[in-house]
């Protein structure tokens, strides 16, 4: 099993779920995040005052997948979360030792 972990703008998520529930993916977890990385967050002018905007809003999704389907995951994100635009977001891939349902104990692929 991998855990995929995807940091994207948060307008993307709705396209984004949509792409991956066509692909099958049953599940996932959403986070609202801020974070920053090459861009280093930036600076927005209000009320005639400048600001410095050190951490930029994101959205993580976590997922977890059976083996197969990792890569397929990974590239529906990558394409329906693209602006080409800097900051569009990063997308990192693990291994999940162990997985278990809680409500009936399977465990994991069978949690899954």
């Amino acid at each position: 099993m991998k855990l995929i972990i995807a940091a994207i703008k948060p307008f993307k998520l709705e396209e984004v779920r949509e792409a991956l529930t066509a692909i099958g993916v049953r599940g996932m977890m959403v986070t609202e995040i801020k974070g920053f990385g090459s861009q280093s967050g930036h600076t927005e002018i209000y009320r005639g005052a400048e600001y410095a905007v050190n951490f930029v809003p994101k959205v993580k999704l976590e997922i977890v997948v059976k083996d197969d389907m990792a890569d397929q995951v990974v590239k529906t994100i990558e394409e329906t979360a693209r602006t080409e635009k800097i900051g569009d977001g990063k997308i990192f891939v693990l291994d999940v030792a162990q997985a278990v349902r809680v409500r009936t104990g399977e465990e994991n692929e069978d949690a899954l």
